[in-house]
Order: C-alpha cells, then structure tokens, then sequence
C-alpha cells in the first residue's frame, strides 16, 4: 500500500531591509510608499525616523501589508527614533535596552520571531565633537556586553541598523584622508573587529568579501553621492549560527530618500 502525502512546504525565505531614512517625513515627501510597495520586504527597520508615532499615519504602511508596526522614539522630538514594520506578528516586543541614557535617545527596538531575534538599531554619531565620540565610544562597549548577554537567551540574533563605523579600507572611498574622521577612527574600527570575532557575521561581507566602491552613505556635500563618494556605515550582522542561512544581501543605491541607502537581505529563517 503506497501512501501519498502532500509535499511539505517549505518556508520562504525572509527579506528584511534596514534604512536610515535620516527624517520620516522627507523621505516619504520623496516617494518613499510608493518605493516600498515595489520591494516588498517582510520586514524594514528605519532608523532616524525623527518621529514620535502619534505623528504618524499608519495607514499607508497597513495598505502594503505592514499591520505590525512598532517604535522607539527619542525623548526629544526630531530626533534619532528607530521603527520596525512587520507583515509577521512577532512573539515579542522590547523597546530599549534598559540602560535610561540610550534609551532616551531611541537606540534599540527588539522584535522575536520564534526561535530568532531581530535589532533595529541607531548607533550614535560622534561627528559633533568629543563629548559625543564619548558618548560613542560608552555606548559601543556597553552594547557589546548587553549583546553578550542577550546571546545567552536569544542565540539566534540579527542586529541591523546604521552603526556609524566604517569597518575597513574598502568600506570608505577615501581611507587614507579620513584616518583622523570619525566613523573611520581606529578605535571604532577595532571595536568592529571585535564584534565580528565575538560571533557575529557581517552578512554583506558574507555574500560580497573583496567587493569594493559599494557604499550606504554619502555626504550631502561636495555632490558626494553623484561622484560615489561614501562610507559603508549601514550592516546587518547575524550570530554565526545562521550566516549559512544568508541568500543575499545588497545596497539598493537607486532608493534616494535619504543620504543612506536601503541594505536588502534575503536569508532562510
């Protein structure tokens, strides 16, 4: 007796894009929905929203399929904020670290799907001066050991979002001029270093490992974005566990809402 059952299906796979839209409202005075309807993620994290979500119609974002949506908003209006809008309900919603002095600020946005953590994350800029280089360099350490901790619970994590660090020569048009810039200094290099030998895969470098002249950033000066003149500063990091899980991870250079572009990827969760 020959019994037939129906095939297994197997899950898709899961796209999820990270963007700095550097301010909510300009980028979708620029197309953003219109933009976001054809790529279609099952997820994207914004970082620097500039928004507080009673300032925000949801309904746009409910019309593409996006009825889960959830924020981190700064203290002080119009400024930093992340936001996660999901397809999927996930199983569980953190906002914050717990730590009050990034927290105030709308840093950290967790979302659980199963058996596996995503982080909307806004790393601080430290470009206005030393007391927020400071600032930079406290928050790079005391996130490196929540992270630790959190692996401990949740070892399953991806961790997406602006960092503000140029990691090596090929991820800055111009290594040797900016030596001394941050975002390219060797402490916030090394402290990168660190984090991609404690467990973390770059996912991008993961896909394309020599790619060069590939950037997610340009300075709205010196007609940097036309010439490709830019850092790489946006990651989606993944635990080790699933690097092998990665499909594909790309910038989506022609969305120009924003001095950052979209980082795309799809990976089998």
């Amino acid at each position: 007796i020959e019994l037939c059952l129906p095939p297994k299906k197997n899950p898709m796979p899961t796209t999820i894009i990270s963007y700095n839209v550097n301010g909510f409202r300009a980028a979708a005075n620029k197309g953003l929905f219109d933009w976001l309807k054809q790529e279609d993620p099952d997820i994207i994290c914004f970082q620097e929203t500039k928004m507080q979500p009673d300032q925000v119609d949801s309904a746009p974002f409910e019309a593409l399929g996006y009825k889960f949506h959830f924020w981190h908003s700064a203290e002080k209006k119009g400024y930093s904020s992340v936001a996660t809008f999901s397809k999927k309900e996930p199983d569980r919603v953190v906002v914050g670290c717990g730590m009050e002095k990034y927290d105030r600020e709308g840093r950290i946005l967790r979302t659980d799907f199963g058996d596996w953590t995503l982080l909307n994350c806004y790393f601080p800029s430290g470009t206005s001066g030393d007391e927020r280089q400071g600032f930079k360099y406290e928050f790079l350490d005391d996130f490196f050991n929540w992270i630790n901790e959190l692996k401990k619970e949740r070892p399953k994590l991806i961790v997406v979002g602006d960092y503000n660090i140029a990691h090596t020569d090929i991820d800055i048009h111009s290594p040797k001029s900016n030596q001394k810039s941050s975002g390219f200094l060797p402490e916030e290099r090394a402290w990168m270093s660190k984090w991609f030998a404690n467990g973390f895969t770059d996912a991008f470098r993961q896909v394309h490992p020599t790619k060069k002249d590939d950037y997610s950033w340009w300075s709205l000066r010196f007609n940097s974005r036309a010439s490709n003149k830019g850092w790489r500063i946006d990651y989606q990091s993944v635990t080790d566990n699933l690097k092998e899980k990665i499909i594909d991870v790309r910038h989506l250079g022609d969305a120009k809402h924003s001095d950052h572009c979209p980082v795309w990827m799809k990976i089998d969760l």
